[in-house]
């Protein structure tokens, strides 16, 4: 959510902000409406004011056992105008709320100006991609030829996007989580947590899912939804709460199957586990003051690179641009793995400062110095396993159709040198 009082002081700054993410210039209706109400409550509290004094003269009329007839009748007056002054201030509130709601957050002034993803800026890489003396498989086609990765009985059990793992894929799925939190939580001070797969419609109206990306959830019974990611649980830990700064920064991590119904990804990598209804991945949360946001985003950055470091797959980082950042971040670090079968890079963990804006719709603030302020609330990917696997399988593939197993893992594999 944004604060009023910044839209107010300037308008046209908010509005070039907005432009650089695609929306139409809305500040003046903003500021209108926010008029409207304000004025309607400067008009409503000084009615409340003559009510009262109103009700006191009325006390005092009765006690010296006088009439109070023309008073009473006032009292009524006053009562229908200032229920009807309520409803116009309620109506103005939503009617503000409702345009604030559907706002992405203001990118940070590092960010990138851009339209799409073509215009995402290069910011480091790591490692080199591995040459084969053989066509490197596509990930589903050395599933496959295993029998141990199966869409067609997943599409008989649940429909299109979904996928089986079996036996020793089951199991590096297991072991990458495994290894992912063990890093995380003995090395990099994340706590971590097991949350419920199951919120709240204001659970996801707080970290900015809801309203405006509904079709892109699963929604189950009249006020439950399924996680798209274990974000919104993390980050809502405290939301209408205030921290003491004693308690920050905090960071807490999470391993949770995520559900998303790929609204807009119609005819978009249909093969394989890429973009799947049901995926898992562990995610890293840190809530932390304004003044560190941007040192723990590096942070965090670090943090989920470390694992695919550690696993030996080469990689890039991105800065995305205006136009392809997530709605609540004001910043994001995208990092994309080689794929050495589609010959391409492709997304495996996104890095987002989204500064005070969740906590804002969250209600989430620290105590400092007697001063309650809102606090930065950060999210990444560390690492979505599904897509790990992938970048395993596609680099770690041998001439006779075998993958051998990362080094970091092979203590979950009784220290054997092949997957099959």
């Amino acid at each position: 959510m944004h604060n009023i009082n910044y839209i107010r002081d300037n308008p046209t700054e908010f509005d070039n902000f907005m432009k650089s993410r695609g929306e139409n210039p809305i500040a003046n209706k903003i500021i209108e409406i926010d008029k409207e109400k304000r004025e309607t409550q400067t008009v409503l509290q000084n009615l409340l004011a003559e009510r009262n004094l109103l009700s006191k003269t009325i006390g005092k009329l009765k006690s010296e056992k006088k009439d109070a007839v023309n008073e009473l009748a006032k009292v009524e007056d006053l009562k229908i105008k200032v229920n009807s002054l309520k409803e116009l201030e309620n109506l103005k509130g939503d009617e503000l709320n409702a345009i604030l709601s559907r706002l992405p957050n203001i990118p940070d002034l590092s960010t990138p100006v851009g339209r799409n993803e073509d215009e995402n800026t290069f910011y480091r890489e790591w490692g080199e991609k591995p040459s084969f003396n053989f066509a490197p498989k596509l990930h589903f086609e050395i599933g496959e030829n295993s029998n141990l990765m199966n869409f067609e009985t997943a599409s008989k059990l649940s429909g299109s996007r979904f996928v089986i793992l079996k036996g020793q894929l089951s199991k590096l799925e297991r072991a990458l989580a495994n290894y992912m939190l063990e890093k995380h939580t003995s090395v990099n001070g994340y706590v971590e947590m097991h949350v419920p797969y199951l919120v709240k419609a204001s659970t996801l109206y707080g970290t900015g899912q809801l309203p405006k990306f509904a079709e892109d959830l699963f929604q189950a019974g009249d006020d439950h939804w399924l996680i798209p990611t274990a974000e919104i649980p993390l980050t809502s830990l405290y939301s209408n709460e205030i921290l003491n700064i004693s308690q920050l920064p905090m960071r807490v991590t999470s391993y949770t199957p995520c559900f998303r119904s790929e609204a807009g990804a119609a005819g978009k990598d249909t093969r394989g586990m890429l973009r799947q209804h049901q995926f898992t991945k562990v995610e890293l949360v840190s809530l932390v003051e304004p003044e560190h946001s941007n040192d723990e985003l590096e942070r965090m950055l670090n943090c989920a690179e470390g694992i695919l470091k550690d696993l030996d797959l080469h990689y890039r980082v991105m800065n995305l641009c205006t136009g392809d950042m997530g709605f609540a971040a004001k910043k994001t670090y995208d990092i994309e793995v080689w794929l050495p079968g589609e010959n391409k890079y492709r997304e495996i963990s996104s890095c987002s400062n989204c500064g005070d804006f969740q906590a804002r719709r969250m209600n989430t603030r620290y105590k400092n110095n007697d001063q309650n302020t809102h606090i930065h609330t950060l999210n990444g990917s560390g690492l979505a396993v599904g897509r790990t696997l992938i970048a395993i399988l596609e680099n770690y593939q041998t001439p006779d159709g075998n993958v051998k197993i990362p080094e970091v893992l092979k203590k979950y594999f009784d220290n054997e040198k092949n997957l099959f």
